[in-house]
């Protein structure tokens, strides 16, 4: 179930020594997991983007009608 990129990464990965295909594998799966955080972030981000609108909404709307106070950040 390899693509061609994924046939591609493995022999390059097969002509250094050990020691630098274990340095690579290790840059390999920090960045795979970097990239699966942002995405399950995008994918949190998009399920909240309607409340956060609606959120907004409100909020200018207490301000547009005098109910909002300003906040006591001590």
């Amino acid at each position: 179930m390899s693509s061609t990129a994924i046939y591609t990464v493995i022999k390059t990965m097969e002509s250094p020594p050990i020691e630098i295909q274990d340095r690579i594998a290790e840059h390999i799966r920090e960045y795979v997991s970097d990239l699966q955080d942002e995405a399950r972030w995008d994918e949190s981000f998009q399920k909240t983007q309607d409340n956060l609108v609606a959120a907004a909404r409100r909020a200018k709307q207490e301000i547009a009608e005098g109910q909002a106070r300003a906040m006591d950040y001590e």
